[in-house]
């Protein structure tokens, strides 16, 4: 299976920004496939090194099992980043800009 995941919560909330990786450490463990789309303030995780240096309550930080695994796509928003000042060589080697939608094509 491949489960699609997006998150919006940054290092501002660092309990609710780490339950999207946490379920999609889930996943991975049982051998599904996962994209993981940042948006918002979560696109702060993709910046090298914030992910992994949350320290959410409760729940353990996942974030480096999660983005090292090979069965993980990390996405993050291309105007997320762009609004919040975050220059692209600054983000994780692993973390790409989201592909741009495509247009449905309709022959009506």
């Amino acid at each position: 299976m491949h489960f699609a995941i997006s998150s919006t919560w940054g290092p501002t909330d660092p309990t609710r920004a780490m339950l999207p990786f946490i379920f999609a450490a889930s996943a991975l463990q049982s051998g599904d496939r996962v994209t993981l789309m940042l948006f918002h303030d979560a696109v702060l995780l993709g910046v090298e090194g914030m992910g992994a240096k949350l320290v959410p309550v409760g729940p353990p930080n996942r974030y480096e099992e999660v983005a090292g695994h090979g069965g993980v796509k990390l996405w993050a928003c291309k105007p997320c980043v762009d609004a919040r000042g975050i220059v692209a060589s600054s983000l994780d080697k692993r973390t790409s800009f989201m592909p741009p939608a495509r247009r449905p094509t309709r022959a009506w």
